[in-house]
């Protein structure tokens, strides 16, 4: 049986895979993935929404209210260790997307909050990269929409490399309660990616009383959504890991807990 928090991708066609607030049962979060091919072009309107429109891979011009932002772009790969380009739009935006060339397109909304902001590209050599754990823990890091980052009303958008036979978002850690500074509630969907393509990594999402415990097999392009609780991530042995979070809540800051079981391999 699939886990209803699982999103199967869809392997031929333009749509890949999407997440609505209505389909998860939350609030904030939206994402959808395409594939377009040489020409192709998807328009949309941002309504009442944010959107970071997030370039995975190949090359796109981007067109909002008019203005075009041309040749966006430089990886052939999520896997290359390169930045993505990206584009924030705010809500009540026109926008067309024309692939140059086949690309892989991320869409990543919520709520467009009352102030109103600006359209901003955001350049690949600004956004902030890092490495995190250590040893079979150790994953690669870049912030596209950090929460330091003013530009947007309620998105996070991040991405995250985790090597072959390594773990990742662990120990395991939730952030499903509104509590500053000690934790604050955000929602979040994880679009994974592997590398060969054949193969499958495991996620679970858990609380404490175990009255959410779901255990998800995700294969490429899937999604996993996070309502709550803590949310570890499994990469086997021979098969990198790529994905792309995205995270909205009532307040955009990211400060999450440890489960405290896990939490004495911290202190070693």
């Amino acid at each position: 049986m699939v886990s209803p928090l699982l999103v199967k991708a869809r392997h031929d066609g333009r749509d890949i895979v999407e997440v609505t607030p209505e389909r998860a049962g939350w609030t904030h979060v939206g994402f959808r993935a395409l594939r377009l091919a040489d020409g192709e072009r998807e328009s949309l309107d941002t309504g009442t929404r944010e959107l970071c429109l997030v370039v995975l891979a190949g090359t796109v011009d981007v067109t909002v209210d008019g203005v075009t932002h041309e040749s966006l772009g430089n990886r052939a790969s999520v896997f290359e260790p390169k930045s993505p380009a990206a584009v924030y739009v705010p809500a009540g935006r026109q926008v067309e997307v024309r692939s140059r060339g086949r690309s892989e397109v991320a869409l990543c909304t919520a709520p467009g909050g009352e102030a109103p902001r600006e359209v901003r590209v955001i350049d690949p050599a600004t956004m902030r990269r890092s490495v995190r754990g250590k040893g079979s823990n150790t994953r690669h890091i870049c912030d596209i929409l950090p929460h330091d980052d003013p530009t947007a009303a309620h998105l996070l958008v991040v991405e995250v490399l985790t090597p072959a036979g390594h773990s990742s978002s662990y120990p395991p850690h939730k952030h499903d309660v509104e509590s500053p500074p000690a934790e604050t509630q955000l929602e979040e969907t994880y679009y994974h990616r592997l590398d060969p393509p054949q193969g499958f990594a495991f996620q679970r999402v858990y609380t404490d009383d175990r009255s959410l415990d779901e255990a998800c097999a995700v294969e490429d392009h899937d999604v996993v959504m996070v309502p709550r609780g803590y949310h570890p991530v499994v990469a086997p042995h021979g098969y990198d890991l790529y994905y792309l979070n995205v995270m909205a809540g009532p307040h955009r800051f990211w400060v999450f807990r440890n489960d405290p079981a896990h939490e004495w391999m911290l202190k070693g």
